[in-house]
């Protein structure tokens, strides 16, 4: 009798242990696959529920029928939970997204077969035969300045992310620049802490404009709102108008997306709100080194209740997404026309951005950008070239030091 019980004593100890060992790695793998906010916890539940199994079947402290038809019930009960998990994560993962990573670049490389690069119709008037600027920039801009080295540069293959023509989005743009490992940027206005960072490294920014530029909001195309005034758009992002239907549109909590701080277009909002109380914008848990989970700026997600931003060139062109729809605001909608006008209340230059690069062909480069050559290519590509009514003139007065 006593050596029945030891065995069973045995038999529990190793079961035991091999059910935790099954159970911890399955926990680190739902962990390093993303799903430790979910997954995780279902692991360490059915874990401890065999081993409360496995102990009450080998010392028949419950009927076994019982005992079965329990275990039966808790593994169509989770199937269940996990079914309703994976529909709602399907749905999720089905929404349109408006993002950065949505892009891809290598359709705009200078050069690359049936690039989307505007081509210029004739031989450009600026050569250079050595020390090509580094270029870097914004995202939405790659387009354009990989057009302005496609009339320039030697043909060969530029690598997007490490080349004389590179894109690394706003942020590393201009920490390329600062590390002196990029010449020219092709950016939005700097952001106060990008400006403070020049500032802190003895570095004096000077910003070209060379084009126009629309900064646009954008909901479901769904949603019955087709305009906002500014001070509306002010109110939602400072989560003072909460719901819809208070701007004239349902009865649904608003959702409002931003961008990653320092991105242009959060530069954007960020100067829009100047004097009121920016929110704190959604965020989504991204997995990290080591199995941890980190939290970032949530990607814009067309949510039926969703708002969003960004520049109209990318928004349109870049991203074909005809799930959302553009706001008017203060009763004007955002295109070229009401870009050259001045009629569109969100309109801003983008730039050229040196940082004191030693780089000999900088200034002759910026000035054929702003030639009638360099400012067809704007237009071209897509933006609003400097002067209104497409009167491209050979020079730009403005220049801004910061």
């Amino acid at each position: 009798m006593k050596d029945n019980i030891w065995a069973k004593i045995l038999l529990c100890i190793a079961l035991v242990g091999v059910l935790l060992f099954a159970g911890f790695v399955g926990m680190l793998m739902t962990a390093f696959a993303g799903g430790g906010k979910f997954y995780t916890p279902l692991v360490i539940a059915i874990t401890f529920m065999l081993i409360a199994f496995v102990v009450l079947r080998i010392f028949a402290l419950v009927n076994p029928k019982v005992l079965t038809i329990t275990l039966i019930s808790f593994f169509a009960i989770s199937a269940v939970v996990v079914t309703g998990y994976e529909i709602n994560r399907g749905y999720y993962k089905s929404l349109a997204t408006v993002n950065e990573q949505g892009v891809n670049l290598n359709e705009y490389k200078p050069f690359a077969d049936n690039t989307k690069a505007a081509w210029l119709e004739e031989p450009a008037t600026l050569k250079i035969e050595a020390n090509y600027p580094r270029l870097d920039g914004a995202t939405a801009l790659y387009p354009l300045y990989s057009a302005f080295a496609q009339a320039i540069y030697p043909k060969k293959d530029y690598s997007v992310y490490n080349s004389e023509v590179m894109c690394n989005t706003t942020v590393g743009a201009y920490k390329n620049l600062f590390e002196g490992k990029a010449d020219i940027i092709f950016v939005a206005r700097p952001s106060k802490q990008q400006i403070d960072e020049a500032k802190s490294r003895g570095i004096e920014l000077k910003l070209t404009p060379i084009g126009r530029e629309a900064f646009v909001f954008f909901v479901n195309a769904k949603n019955s709102v087709n305009e906002l005034s500014t001070g509306q758009i002010q109110d939602i992002y400072s989560g003072k108008i909460t719901n819809w239907q208070e701007v004239g549109g349902k009865n649904e909590t608003i959702r409002a997306f931003q961008r990653p701080e320092n991105s242009g277009s959060q530069t954007m909002l960020q100067k829009m709100m100047e004097g009121k109380n920016l929110m704190t914008p959604p965020k989504e848990d991204v997995v990290a080194g080591m199995g941890g989970i980190i939290k970032q700026t949530a990607d814009y997600r067309n949510y039926k209740n969703a708002i969003g931003y960004s520049f109209l060139f990318f928004a349109t062109e870049m991203i074909h997404n005809n799930e959302i729809h553009l706001l008017k605001v203060d009763g004007v909608y955002p295109d070229k026309n009401t870009i050259k006008n001045n009629e569109y209340p969100l309109t801003a230059d983008f730039y050229a951005v040196t940082a004191g690069s030693k780089n000999p062909n900088n200034d002759s480069f910026i000035a054929w950008i702003l030639s009638l050559q360099g400012q067809a290519l704007v237009e071209k590509t897509g933006y609003t070239p400097l002067e209104r009514q497409g009167e491209l003139t050979s020079k730009r007065l403005q220049s801004n030091n910061l």
